[in-house]
């Protein structure tokens, strides 16, 4: 071990705490001469004093964060201190008045000055002041403030963020008024702490002094055999002398405590508040001294000391404000001349004030915080990692990151999911109940706040915990909050997989396709197909929900293809067929009967003709026909759900393009499939004829 290093570290700063705690336990364990004890009782008088000076001209508490350490360490170093004391009062007690030290014996003179009766009420006078009084306020004080800085700490939070959104701060700002907001709940919560630590120093300075006194007079009459008169003198003089010298400088601590905790923080120490808000209003002073020199002119009162005071109260109402105004001009002129220079009032914009929009967002209020705060291990954080790693490993590529953020415009209990900044989710969800959603099979109702399940609008209810159970035996699907903000961003991913698909993705994925087939994306992009196209292809199979995971079968397609044709819908087309039995696998697993809608042949000759006409939108389809379509099909759809069947329509390959698009809106789930798409080695049924 390097001791030099070691010992360079160690400063006098370093060790300071740990010889403070060496020092208690040696007074504590160790014999300690009478001059020892004098100059250890000047050091604790002397500390209290520094304590509460500082207290005084502290402008912030937090100013003073070590308060609550320095409380606990004074309590022990005068505890320590009456261990010390008592151990050489009834050891040398019977020796004379000055056994414990000089200042034991010149505070027990001061106080009890000749008469032990009035010395022992004046002590016990003090003790109650400090116990009842300051010490019992100050910790009520600590109490409420430690409770209400907890209380405010989430919104103050929340200010900071909302401050950090707006740009109204910076990053390195908004971490030190967190760390702010931080420290104020801990100091305040250390305070509630330590002011039990103060109330305890005077029970124990009581019990300290009856034990000296009562010891005292048995040690003295049966060890020393010392006079009752003269042991009564002498050991109560230093029971007194040495609870007093002890119960002072607890006085004063506890009147540092008060201070700390009481005062409403400004930019202005405890005097200047004092001077500015007691003596800047002269009507004040001037009405206070007409009372009060009124008082002087009754018969009986002390006259001179009432007008004397009168006089000092109105000359101080007519100068003190007149002198504060002459030092205020002086000192704005000092601070203006130290100042830098002022910033202009408004710099020109830049390309900094510019913030590019979130791909995806979700917004929640204050009240679900707790969800995503990562210092409270927030679980609807890990559910969206999740549901990202999810999403990547389902549809084949990996979303954009969800930026999450408070909003004090939502609800307490609200939520919004954004979609480059456009609201495409809402809802709210209640941290410590359960939403229980009803699937259509229950046995019956349950109280509690009836709602729809944002995600798939079904009937659900709010319920406390504690029918958790009752619920779930009642055949309702329940859930908690997280899981509901959760799953219902789950279910926007999936539905808006085609606008996930960015530039930015889309060239993540291609460089980690890069890294297993280089050779097969060098020859599609960018020789036959640009990068725009490709994106418009896999955003046309993801917006009928068809998963890109099959990328190599993807890529091969549409280089078998591209030669002929670079028209986004005739390449989707092409690798719709060629991901056929992938479809068909998603919409019916194993080697099922395929159940299908089908389209009446007239109806089938008459969208071929429109289709001839006005393109692949569908725009030629005359109105009539056009609602005709879409009612029969809902109707058809609802029927084959119904039966249990995923409403699958099966079209000629020119008519499935067309169909899927005029179709989505009104039918989202609804599956359009061409003839080309259908393996061979799947059969079909055909439940419903559309247009029959």
């Amino acid at each position: 071990m390097n001791w030099k290093l070691l010992l360079g570290r160690m400063n006098g700063k370093a060790l300071a705490a740990p010889g403070l705690v060496v020092m208690i336990l040696a007074l504590m364990i160790l014999p300690v001469p009478s001059f020892i004890l004098d100059i250890f009782f000047s050091f604790n008088i002397a500390l209290s004093i520094i304590v509460l000076l500082t207290a005084l001209y502290t402008v912030r508490p937090l100013e003073f964060m070590a308060f609550p350490a320095v409380l606990l360490m004074t309590t022990m170093l005068r505890l320590s201190l009456n261990v010390a004391s008592t151990r050489v009062v009834l050891t040398n007690g019977h020796t004379g008045p000055d056994a414990a030290g000089k200042v034991i014996e010149a505070f027990g003179h001061f106080l009890i000055g000749g008469n032990y009766l009035i010395g022992v009420v004046v002590f016990v006078i003090l003790t109650v002041i400090n116990f009842v009084v300051v010490t019992k306020g100050a910790g009520r004080i600590a109490e409420v403030g430690a409770r209400f800085a907890l209380d405010a700490m989430p919104g103050k939070q929340m200010a900071i963020d909302a401050d950090l959104n707006a740009g109204l701060i910076g990053e390195a700002e908004a971490r030190k008024r967190r760390t702010e907001v931080s420290q104020e709940a801990e100091f305040y919560g250390a305070m509630d702490g330590a002011s039990k630590y103060v109330r305890g120093d005077a029970v124990a300075g009581i019990v300290v002094t009856v034990v000296n006194l009562v010891g005292g007079l048995l040690v003295g009459m049966l060890q020393h055999d010392l006079p009752f008169n003269r042991a009564v003198e002498t050991y109560t003089l230093l029971a007194i002398g040495d609870g007093l010298v002890a119960q002072i400088p607890s006085l004063i601590i506890s009147l540092a405590a008060g201070a700390v905790v009481s005062r409403v923080a400004n930019d202005q120490d405890v005097s200047a508040q004092l001077i500015n808000q007691l003596f800047l209003k002269p009507q004040v002073l001037y009405i206070t001294a007409g009372i009060v020199g009124s008082m002087g002119l009754i018969p009986g009162m002390p006259n001179l000391a009432f007008l004397l005071l009168a006089l000092l109260i109105g000359g101080c109402g007519y100068y003190v404000p007149k002198l504060l105004a002459r030092e205020g001009p002086a000192e704005a002129a000092a601070a203006a001349a130290a100042a830098p220079p002022p910033a202009p009032e408004q710099e020109e914009a830049s390309w900094q004030d510019v913030s590019p929009i979130q791909a995806l967002g979700l917004e929640v209020g204050y009240r679900l915080i707790s969800l995503v705060n990562t210092s409270q291990d927030g679980e609807l954080l890990r559910r969206i990692k999740g549901i990202r790693k999810k999403f990547a490993q389902e549809v084949g590529f990996l979303p954009p990151p969800v930026h999450i953020r408070d909003n004090l415009e939502l609800p307490p209990s609200g939520y919004r999911i954004t979609l480059k900044g456009v609201e495409i989710g809402s809802g709210e969800s209640h941290p410590g109940q359960f939403m229980a959603i009803n699937p259509g099979m229950v046995s019956g109702p349950l109280p509690g706040q009836p709602v729809t399940d944002p995600a798939f609008g079904l009937p659900a209810v709010w319920i406390d915990a504690n029918m958790r159970d009752q619920a779930q035996s009642m055949g309702y699907t329940v859930v908690d909050a997280g899981t509901v903000v959760a799953t219902h961003l789950n279910h926007l991913l999936a539905q808006n997989a085609a606008e996930l698909l960015g530039r930015q993705e889309l060239q993540a994925l291609i460089d980690h396709l890069s890294k297993e087939s280089p050779k097969l994306l060098e020859d599609l992009v960018p020789k036959l197909l640009p990068l725009s196209t490709l994106q418009k292809v896999l955003q046309n199979l993801l917006s009928e929900g068809v998963h890109i995971r099959d990328m190599q079968t993807i890529v091969e397609t549409l280089i078998e293809h591209a030669a002929m044709s670079q028209d986004a819908y005739s390449l989707t087309a092409a690798v719709r067929v060629a991901l056929g039995r992938a479809i068909v696998q998603e919409i019916v697993p194993g080697q099922q009967e395929l159940p299908v809608m089908t389209l009446d042949h007239r109806l089938e000759r008459l969208l071929l003709q429109a289709l001839q006409t006005g393109g692949a939108e569908g725009g030629g389809i005359e109105p009539g026909l056009a609602e005709t379509l879409v009612n029969q099909t809902v109707q058809a759809s609802q029927l084959q759900e119904q039966m249990g069947y995923t409403p699958v329509l099966l079209v000629p390959a020119p008519l499935r393009a067309m169909l899927a698009r005029f179709l989505r809106r009104t039918l989202p789930q609804l599956k359009v499939l061409s003839h080309a798409e259908l393996p061979d080695s799947r059969t079909i049924k055909v439940t419903h004829l559309v247009g029959a």
